[in-house]
């Protein structure tokens, strides 16, 4: 019998350690196979991919990258430990791992479920509801987009308010809400110090959304009120998510949050807040997108980036980030609605192990009108199965100390600190805001992303990829509308939901998608590939493509175009060598039966003089699905 050494699990011990000159040399000879010759660094920069921000990220993160501790030792176990000491520990400055000391891993996150309704008895059912079943704490939206202030009593009506903390979204009418909130809980007897509740004072985020301008005194007395009498109550919402539905980038979305965060820190002080109350007076708010790295490492950034300007302002043990995440609005499709259960859970996963204090899941059908039931407890049972099934939160930042998620949250944390100076040079965020610097850099960062999603380098599914135009669109009741006037809202779906919309008016005009008839060619190896992509491709800007018979050759061409239906549209599907050997043929006996325009599933150039355009990986769908849509007579 063999007897195992004392660590176990030793077997690699008997191989010699590979270098990463050896790991480089692999790569080469993949990429010498796809027809790419690189070497050394470029082989590795080939594989890399670009973020936004200026960002890159490798395909391989090492000690090299993290770099050798005090010692100048530079293995696995010195690097590891070099980035955990510039982490710190939970709980402590720079707050990068967390900033309680226990993290979630008590109770797990806070479970914060969104209303938005109007009616004070139909929010009060779904709070009931939500709370009797896993969320532990509730999100009102209060005043001209929610429900009326003096509502705010019946709305939670039967809610144990020293267990259940409330968060107020009132935007310009936050005074009325926090002061309604805090009436309540002298009238129902409750402690001071078991208050738990964020009264949602947001100034600046109001004029991010609106361009209405509030008066910071104001925001600044109520905290000074509530830090003089409410030990757990903070008055201040620094709500990213203005900038994050209007296009901005992870760093961008971090750097006006310190901005916003800074701006509150000076009005505070300025009305008789000390640095360490006023600290304790903000809650900050990020989304969470499905992109789980980015995610995680933009909280860790987060909480880092304020310890730095707490430690500016003389009070470094103060600067422990109290963060609530968001799924992200901008993610969320209104096509094939069902994915973004998908896309929500990954979001809620990346922000519990990110680290953030409070979660809200938005409902798959956020973007429809008001969620059903059904749809708020799929929501709420996301952080549920995380935290009970998943156990999550049961250690406290796992991805710390990973060489890629360290690399990152430094990257980022340094990109966003950057675009944080430019707002500061430019007069603080009010400045920014009103000089019009906030809105053209966020518009640029979306128009660069734009192109991705119209070229389908950033997919999404059931929307650009793999569309279901058989699909039975999912109503809702209308939503209250939000507030408007400053900043855009994007959404990632936006161009292509504008050409389903057109699709979606010529079927009830006329009974009939838009059509468009794929010609594949030889058998189904030489084929499929291609006539997958177009097949997606077309179905993205809601036109129906007809394949059948499965392939054509000369002969059958016209007669098979005739019996399609299609509306002057038809692309060629086949390899290289087939077209070289038909497509010249198949073009003309399916122009002879009358279709208008031809096009080629493959590289430009090929069978050129037979097609009229070509469609491949990587060009402009959204132009491509526009174009044809007019040609076909589809109004806009």
């Amino acid at each position: 019998m063999t007897v195992l050494p004392d660590d176990g699990l030793s077997l690699a011990a008997e191989f010699p350690d590979a270098t990463h000159e050896q790991w480089q040399r692999l790569v080469e000879g993949v990429l010498r196979k796809s027809g790419k010759e690189a070497s050394g660094e470029a082989a590795e920069d080939a594989l890399s991919t670009q973020l936004e921000d200026g960002l890159t990220t490798r395909p391989l993160y090492t000690a090299r990258e993290t770099g050798a501790n005090a010692n100048g030792d530079t293995g696995a176990n010195a690097a590891t430990a070099a980035t955990a000491d510039a982490a710190g520990f939970p709980g402590f400055a720079p707050f990068t791992r967390g900033g309680r000391p226990e993290g979630t891993s008590v109770s797990g996150w806070d479970v914060r479920q969104r209303l938005a309704g109007t009616d004070p008895v139909r929010v009060n059912e779904a709070a009931l509801a939500d709370l009797e079943n896993g969320t532990t704490s509730l999100w009102l939206t209060v005043g001209r987009t929610g429900i009326p202030a003096d509502g705010l009593a019946r709305a939670l009506d039967g809610v144990y308010l020293d267990l259940a903390p409330v968060t107020l979204d009132a935007g310009a009418d936050y005074a009325e809400a926090a002061r309604a909130l805090l009436a309540l809980y002298a009238e129902r007897e409750v402690a001071p110090e078991a208050a738990r509740a964020s009264l949602g004072a947001d100034p600046l985020g109001h004029e991010a959304r609106t361009g209405e301008v509030l008066d910071l005194a104001e925001a600044a007395a109520l905290a000074r009120e509530t830090a003089a009498a409410w030990p757990h109550v903070r008055a201040l919402t620094v709500d990213a998510l203005p900038y994050h539905e209007a296009g901005g980038s992870a760093a961008e979305e971090l750097g006006l949050s310190l901005a916003t965060g800074v701006a509150y820190l000076r009005a505070l002080e300025d009305g008789g807040l000390g640095v360490e109350a006023a600290l304790g007076q903000l809650e900050f708010r990020y989304a969470a997108t499905a992109d789980q790295f980015l995610t995680i490492a933009k909280l860790r950034a987060a909480r880092r980036l304020w310890a730095r300007v707490a430690e500016a302002c003389g009070a470094p043990e103060a600067g422990a980030q109290r963060q609530h995440a968001v799924t992200s609005p901008v993610m969320m499709t209104r096509r094939d609605p069902w994915v973004n259960m998908l896309r929500t859970t990954v979001a809620c996963m990346a922000a519990g192990v990110g680290g953030a204090d409070s979660v809200t899941v938005l409902p798959f059908d956020n973007e429809l009108g008001l969620p059903d039931a059904f749809a708020r407890r799929i929501a709420r049972n996301t952080s549920t199965i995380l935290l009970e099934e998943s156990h999550l939160a049961r250690v406290i930042d796992p991805a710390g100390g990973s060489y890629y998620v360290e690399q990152l949250t430094t990257e980022l944390a340094g990109a966003a600190w950057e675009f944080f100076q430019t707002v500061e040079k430019a007069g603080g965020l009010p400045g920014a805001l009103r000089s019009g610097l906030v809105a053209e850099r966020l518009a640029t960062t979306w128009a660069a992303r734009s192109k991705k999603l119209a070229r389908r380098r950033e997919p999404i599914t059931g929307v650009s990829e793999f569309p279901l135009l058989s699909e039975k669109p999912v109503v809702r009741e209308p939503a209250p509308a939000g507030p408007t006037g400053g900043l855009p809202r994007v959404r990632r779906d936006e161009a292509y939901e504008a050409l389903r919309a057109r699709s979606d008016a010529h079927l009830t005009a006329t009974g009939q998608r838009p059509r468009v008839f794929l010609a594949a060619l030889g058998p189904a190896a030489a084929h499929t590939a291609r006539a997958t992509f177009a097949s997606n491709l077309f179905q993205a800007g809601g036109i129906e493509p007809v394949h059948d018979p499965v392939s054509v050759d000369p002969a059958s061409a016209a007669g098979a175009y005739a019996a399609s239906g299609a509306d002057g549209m038809a692309v060629l599907c086949s390899s290289d060598a087939l077209y070289e050997e038909q497509a010249g043929a198949v073009a003309a006996a399916l122009r002879s039966a009358g279709a208008t325009t031809l096009f080629l599933a493959g590289k430009p150039g090929t069978a050129e003089g037979s097609v009229d355009e070509y469609v491949f990986a990587g060009c402009d769908a959204v132009a491509v699905l526009s174009s044809v849509l007019d040609r076909m007579g589809v109004a806009s």
